[in-house]
């Protein structure tokens, strides 16, 4: 009697399965890995279509030149003196099959708007003449979640759900850079500083921000701090450090490249915040609370929410609605659930204006940086509107 635990006579302690079996479970293996690349090292013809016939003007200079014969100086680095508040529609741009997602102006002039859209394409337009769709550039699978111009207007970069940012140039249409880490990018910008253009980050929905070199196509530096997807970026400080929002319903503030927070803010009280935007001063950034309100914090030297500065009245909840501040900071847009644009007034807080813009929800409301009072608004029922 070799006790309880003694093995049987015949019994196999290694098995294996026998010829056939392993034949077959090989072949199986082979082909599910198989499977799953095949899907992966297609990627989509990546093209863009021009669709103006005057590409140039008769000095030669493409359509990112920045005009000059408008009446408003859209190289002034001044805002307008004082900004009014937009009364009527002016123009609509349509030409996206879905809902708009993002749009954004050509950096400094804004004499072009860009627009990423649910259709998949990013188009570019014209802000004055003749109002026209300059390109489609179309290279992703789905829905496009952001695009941001560099600080030139010549490249911009469209982060996508098909977990590609593509780096496109904005005058030829080429795509000059794919990035992928096989997660969702959530937002995709550049480095602010002129001598780190070659820098991008994207908050992606693994939890990190991650930052790509886009010289080598290098990942150089990821940020891994949060619980859960990383919603915004936004540089304050003179672009030293930033400032992510993230779906753990708090907000960490980063040095540059420095894999740490060097602030944690969050409060029981505290909502998920899909969508920031920065003062033109850069003492401020407003930040989409999804209870309803725009909660605003100080940037700077000291980070801390401004308890008597929240704006409401609208309704945002679910939606990562854009909002934007007039260039010299006298009133705060925002869009809503409802495809409203709302405008409050920056000193007091009270809300001095809404209407209807949209059908469906309104996504983003962009303010004209040299204009008083005109303001672009984009939303799900694939237009984007311009008012005055």
């Amino acid at each position: 009697y070799l006790g309880p635990w003694a093995k049987y006579k015949d019994e196999e302690t290694i098995s294996r399965p026998n010829d056939e079996d392993a034949a077959y479970l090989e072949e199986y293996l082979a082909k599910k890995q198989k499977k799953g690349k095949t899907e992966e090292e297609v990627p989509l013809e990546e093209k863009s279509v021009l669709h103006i016939k005057d590409s140039e003007d008769y000095q030669g200079r493409s359509y990112t030149h920045i005009p000059q014969d408008l009446g408003v100086n859209l190289k002034s680095t001044e805002p307008p003196h004082k900004c009014f508040i937009p009364k009527r529609q002016i123009h609509s741009w349509s030409g996206h099959t879905k809902g708009v997602s993002v749009i954004r102006w050509f950096p400094t002039s804004a004499h072009l708007i860009l627009s990423g859209s649910m259709d998949s394409k990013v188009k570019l337009w014209e802000v004055y003449k003749g109002r026209r769709c300059v390109r489609t550039f179309s290279g992703h699978k789905q829905a496009i979640r952001d695009v941001n111009f560099n600080n030139t207007g010549e490249k911009f970069l469209s982060a996508s759900y098909d977990r590609y940012i593509k780096m496109w140039d904005t005058e030829t249409g080429d795509v000059i850079g794919r990035f992928s880490n096989k997660k969702m990018a959530f937002c995709a910008k550049f480095n602010p500083c002129d001598d780190k253009q070659h820098l991008i980050v994207a908050g992606t929905s693994s939890n990190k921000i991650v930052c790509w070199d886009t010289r080598s196509g290098d990942i150089v530096q990821e940020y891994d701090r949060h619980l859960a997807a990383v919603n915004t970026i936004t540089f304050v400080d003179r672009n030293r450090r930033f400032v992510t929002t993230s779906d753990d319903k708090s907000m960490r503030v980063w040095e540059w490249n420095i894999p740490v927070d060097m602030k944690y803010i969050a409060d029981p009280s505290m909502h998920s915040m899909p969508a920031v935007s920065a003062a033109p001063n850069g003492k401020w950034i407003a930040c989409q609370s999804l209870d309803n309100k725009i909660s605003v914090y100080q940037v700077g030297d000291r980070f801390k929410e401004m308890r008597k500065k929240v704006f409401k009245g609208h309704m945002v909840a679910g939606y990562a609605c854009g909002l934007d501040f007039s260039p010299e900071m006298s009133y705060l847009a925002s869009g809503d659930g409802d495809g409203k644009v709302y405008i409050w007034d920056w000193k007091t807080t009270k809300l001095l204006s809404k209407w209807k813009a949209h059908d469906d929800v309104c996504i983003q409301v962009l303010w004209h940086p040299h204009e008083a009072s005109k303001v672009a608004s984009a939303g799900w029922d694939g237009v984007i509107k311009f008012w005055d």
